[in-house]
């Protein structure tokens, strides 16, 4: 990323900064900066061992095929259909 910048655009940054927050906010700049990057590290920790945590009591179901449903091509498919439901649930 910062391959191309060389020691006197490091220099000219440092000064623009300088100039900008003054010598007394830098550090202050530089440790909220060290913060966020820290919670968002855990942030992602914590996700990522959320996600591991639910892959891992998933149980697996290999083998198990899901059934294809296909369209009815007929109104009277639909309300056959439509029937057979109803009277599944009753």
């Amino acid at each position: 990323m910062f391959e191309n910048i060389g020691f006197g655009e490091l220099v000219l940054i440092l000064l623009v900064i300088i100039i900008f927050f003054g010598p007394k906010r830098i550090p202050d700049i530089a440790q909220s900066i060290g913060k966020g990057i820290r919670e968002f590290k855990k942030a992602m920790r914590d996700v990522q061992d959320e996600i591991d945590k639910t892959v891992k009591e998933e149980p697996r179901k290999e083998g198990v095929q899901q059934k294809q449903i296909e369209p009815p091509s007929s109104a009277q498919e639909i309300n056959t259909t439509v029937n057979e439901n109803t009277d599944t649930k009753s």
